[in-house]
């Protein structure tokens, strides 16, 4: 028979016994959520431009484990982290696949880009240079126009040039297609026809 006086004891190991057993699941939970916590930080930067929704998600779910862990609850942290960290993976997997995707296009829309714009770019300037001299023939188009939309062309080709040499291929394509719009629109101030940018295959 257990006496009254062994209850307060019993009580005590018991607590002890709970605190060892939540103590010794702490560094495993502890261990976890930083691995999780790791993953995300490495796939963040990409995975927010290239997979935002699905991203958001995923901090919704490192949050709640974070939470989790806070509150003590370390076998929850233990038992969602290993999901958590396959979808983090998963994710940076198909991300990776995403920018590898994107960067081919971009590099496919520079050199199509860089192989026709040269020369549009040219014949455009020296159309203007031409009917700059002559009064009559320049009446018959906008050359006002046209020397505006080109004013600041060159700048824009040579930002576009210079983002591409230190590889920033979306910055290189945006500036070449401001170029090439601008281009083609003095192109029509001067009722000059040039070709289209072929596809490069």
């Amino acid at each position: 028979m257990i006496t009254a006086k062994l209850i307060p004891t019993c009580a005590l190991a018991m607590a002890a016994m709970l605190i060892v057993a939540g103590c010794s699941k702490q560094a495993p939970a502890q261990h976890a959520v930083e691995s999780v916590t790791t993953a995300v930080a490495d796939i963040s930067a990409d995975a927010q431009k290239y997979q935002p929704e699905q991203f958001a998600a995923l901090q919704v779910r490192v949050a709640s484990l974070k939470a989790s862990y806070d509150a003590g609850n370390y076998q929850q942290v233990l038992a969602d982290a290993p999901t958590l960290l396959n979808d983090t993976q998963a994710l940076g997997a198909a991300v990776a696949a995403k920018k590898d995707q994107q960067t081919k296009m971009l590099s496919a829309e520079w050199l199509a880009l860089a192989a026709s714009l040269p020369d549009g770019m040219a014949s455009v300037q020296a159309q203007i240079d031409t009917l700059s001299q002559s009064k009559k023939d320049a009446a018959k188009v906008d050359l006002r126009a046209a020397k505006a939309g080109m004013a600041d062309v060159d700048a824009l080709w040579s930002k576009a040039q210079e983002s591409f040499t230190v590889g920033d291929l979306e910055t290189a394509v945006n500036c070449a297609k401001d170029v090439q719009s601008k281009t083609y629109a003095a192109a029509a101030a001067l009722k000059l026809t040039l070709p289209p940018i072929a596809p490069t295959h």
